[in-house]
């Protein structure tokens, strides 16, 4: 499942993300990849575990922690820090999938299961760089305002097309998900998203109680904790 976050950020916080981001020292991007991601890698990155890195990456992690959406699509386990890279001159990503199996420095191994993007470049600021995720019902094409995040499977093979004007700033993050199946995640979302408007028309009842524990219970049944 595919699905847009918007304002993960507040405008004055891309703002002040931004102004920090254009005084950090970027680090070649291929370091955080394997021998094979190297090939199709050519971009720049702040470096994992750098102050900045985590400065940014801490409040990365709070605003989507509260954020209702992010949470109800992805159910966190547990959230690698984010990293953040910069594309300009061409600089892109070729076709690749993220791997399995995700380990901050110093930090216990976890499953990638949801890939995040959190844009922090306007759409205007930069030409190309679009995100491209293929699944089984085609390709998806995404370029995001600057704040807002799109959520998709780790599994999925994707890109990010090449930078030929401008620079596009972003932030990336793995999450393990409480449900490790993409599937039944999808289903679990839809359902509390319509208990969510069903209670927002009608208020709580007996049958809004019924699909709530019909909720908790597929979660229970799913959940790996």
């Amino acid at each position: 499942m595919m699905l847009h976050i918007p304002g993960v950020l507040t405008p004055e916080q891309v703002a002040q993300f931004r102004q920090k981001l254009a005084r950090s020292d970027w680090i070649d991007g291929r370091a955080s990849v394997g021998s094979q991601g190297a090939q199709v890698k050519r971009n720049r990155q702040l470096a994992e575990g750098s102050p900045l890195a985590l400065e940014l990456g801490q409040a990365v992690s709070r605003a989507l922690g509260a954020h209702p959406l992010f949470i109800s699509a992805v159910l966190p386990l547990r959230i690698l820090p984010p990293y953040f890279n910069s594309y300009a001159g061409g600089e892109h990503y070729g076709m690749h999938i993220d791997g399995a199996i995700r380990t901050a420095l110093g930090g216990a191994p976890m499953r990638a299961d949801v890939s995040t993007t959190l844009f922090l470049s306007q759409p205007d600021e930069y030409e190309g760089g679009e995100l491209v995720v293929l699944d089984a019902y085609g390709s998806h094409e995404v370029k995001l305002p600057a704040g807002d995040a799109i959520v998709y499977p780790s599994s999925s093979v994707h890109r990010v097309m090449p930078v030929t004007g401008g620079e596009r700033v972003c932030s990336f993050l793995w999450s393990q998900s409480m449900v490790r199946d993409d599937a039944r995640r999808a289903m679990l979302f839809e359902l509390d998203q319509n208990i969510q408007q069903l209670r927002g028309a009608h208020g709580d009842g007996e049958a809004m109680v019924g699909l709530a524990g019909h909720y908790h219970n597929l979660l229970r049944l799913w959940a790996e904790v």
